[in-house]
């Protein structure tokens, strides 16, 4: 029952802590990015991929979890992307050496996004949904949600970004 309470995302089995709080902004989190006009434009593969992850909002979180009736979050990427037709690696690990890597002021809807959240490296992954936010299946309050990245919790974790669909 121990190792249930403690379970994290798939590729170390921690939790991470402490989450912000829903609905609550640090007053110090920089806004958005502004948008960069040498971006790549959003491909339409990235907005079907983050259509999908936010129509999974509210499935819960289960250690080693890969489907609807609860995800971690490399389960929950890895389902995700699998309903857009492509496969990506299933653990957090695996996940930060797939794709390209992509500048942080580049991030596009469905590129991936990475946090050091239990261990020095990539620990946390969540798929980017556009402007400042992002969705991921975080064991903290057990379900599948939207934050900011710029949340101060967020930012200063973030270890990386990259680019999987075609």
């Amino acid at each position: 029952m121990l190792s249930l309470a403690a379970a994290g995302c798939a590729s170390t089995g921690a939790v991470p802590r402490p989450f912000p709080q829903p609905g609550r902004h640090p007053a110090d989190a920089p806004p958005p990015p502004a948008a960069n006009p040498s971006s790549p434009a959003p491909n339409s593969a990235g907005y079907a991929v983050a259509g999908t992850a936010l129509s999974l909002r509210g499935a819960p979180y289960r250690n080693g979890g890969s489907d609807p009736g609860g995800f971690d979050c490399s389960g929950f990427v890895r389902y995700v992307f699998a309903r857009n037709g492509v496969a990506v690696p299933r653990t957090v690990s695996e996940l930060y050496r797939a794709g390209r890597q992509v500048p942080p002021d580049q991030v596009q809807p469905g590129d991936l996004v990475f946090f050091t959240t239990v261990a020095p490296g990539a620990s946390h992954v969540g798929i980017a949904i556009g402007g400042d936010e992002f969705v991921h299946a975080p064991s903290e309050r057990g379900e599948v949600r939207v934050e900011r990245l710029s949340a101060q919790y967020w930012r200063t974790r973030f270890v990386g970004a990259r680019h999987v669909t075609s």
